[in-house]
């Protein structure tokens, strides 16, 4: 199967679509030039993940079903949310296994996992000449297996630092805690702000001491979070979703 043969389902977030919509459009151009034939169901909303976080799983089937309706048609369904595939593989056992449902869980990828492991590419073309961090999300890492992890003792791995040691002028700076938490957690950063909120801090001043200039993941919502603070508390940092890097041509 060519590159020009597979359909692919955009899936792009609630909060990115309405926050964030340059990473949507950088997720697009980035897929269209790898020669996809990529595919947008305008009638896609959420994929339920704040409804199970907060423990009302029952009452997100009907989102989920709509998902799954949305996304069943093609061959993979990609987003550029670690957090959200990771929910529609991992949560949807809450609905009926039809084959519809199953083909929608087992086809669901994260933008870095499909292009490096389904697409097998690493060299996209792109320039970004800037010292960059790479956040790692605890769902992209831990859930979705995007990498090794720093608690567990095996051969390191990363697909997206496969995809950002391939960018032009890129310099990848080693963080002191290279895979912890941020804090973020969805709805953990409303029903414990003081934790949540520390955890950020310390993970902003992870970058600040390891002189980074750009702080990029897989993971918007977690950079949405360090944003915030970064934003709040005027720190000489910029956040960018890694699409927007991969995408840019500096």
């Amino acid at each position: 199967m060519t590159n020009s043969t597979v359909k692919v389902g955009l899936f792009i977030p609630c909060y990115v679509n309405q926050l964030y919509p340059q990473v949507g459009i950088a997720t697009l151009e980035l897929l269209e030039k790898l020669g996809v034939d990529v595919y947008y169901p305008k009638d896609q909303t959420c994929c339920g993940q704040p409804l199970g976080n907060s423990g009302y799983e029952q009452d997100s089937k009907g989102i989920c079903n709509l998902f799954v309706e949305n996304f069943k048609t093609y061959d993979y369904i990609v987003g550029p949310s670690g957090s959200c595939i990771y929910h529609v593989k991992h949560h949807f056992d809450i609905l009926e296994q039809t084959p519809e449902v199953k083909r929608v869980r087992d086809n669901a990828f994260e933008l870095c996992e499909f292009i490096v492991k389904v697409l097998g590419i690493t060299d996209l073309g792109a320039s970004f000449p800037y010292k960059v961090g790479l956040h790692k999300s605890c769902h992209g890492l831990r859930g979705l297996k995007l990498g090794s992890c720093s608690e567990v003792k095996s051969e390191h791995f990363s697909t997206e630092e496969d995809l950002l040691n391939n960018v032009k002028g890129l310099e990848l700076m080693t963080l002191n805690r290279k895979d912890e938490c941020c804090g973020f957690g969805g709805t953990f950063s409303v029903f414990e702000e003081a934790i949540s909120a520390k955890m950020g801090k310390d993970r902003v001043q992870d970058h600040l001491d390891s002189s980074v200039e750009v702080v990029t993941g897989a993971d918007h919502s977690c950079l949405m979070h360090m944003e915030g603070i970064i934003n709040r508390n005027k720190q000489p940092l910029k956040v960018m979703h890694i699409a927007e890097i991969l995408n840019s041509s500096l």
